[in-house]
């Protein structure tokens, strides 16, 4: 389970941003991440709820913006938004086909504190 280790760096993150802006409470965080990154949204939550706890994050809401998977097809020019990753295009059929989103890597958008 990455999301241990993911959710320890977030945490090393919140605390340098207190000590660098003199927070004392975080009551947010908005995260995002792309739909094919592996990533599992309830496994950050359950790792933050246990990671958290003594922490200036502690008891704050997490906010997700998972960002979508999309695909170029190279034969029909087309930009195309799908599930799961495919060899062919959707649409034409196209065997030449790049994927272009929904492998973002979890980022810190942003930080809600007092």
């Amino acid at each position: 389970m990455h999301e241990l280790s993911l959710i320890r760096s977030l945490l090393d993150i919140v605390e340098d941003y207190a000590a660098k802006h003199r927070f004392h409470r975080v009551h947010s965080l908005k995260l995002s991440f792309g739909q094919l990154s592996c990533l599992d949204a309830q496994a950050l939550e359950f790792a933050f709820g246990i990671q958290s706890a003594g922490t200036k994050a502690e008891g704050a809401k997490l906010i997700f913006d998972i960002r979508p998977a999309r695909m170029t097809c190279l034969a029909c020019k087309r930009e195309i938004e799908v599930e799961t990753w495919v060899t062919t295009c959707p649409l034409c059929q196209g065997e030449e086909v790049l994927l272009t989103g929904g492998t973002e890597e979890l980022k810190v958008l942003e930080m809600d504190v007092d």
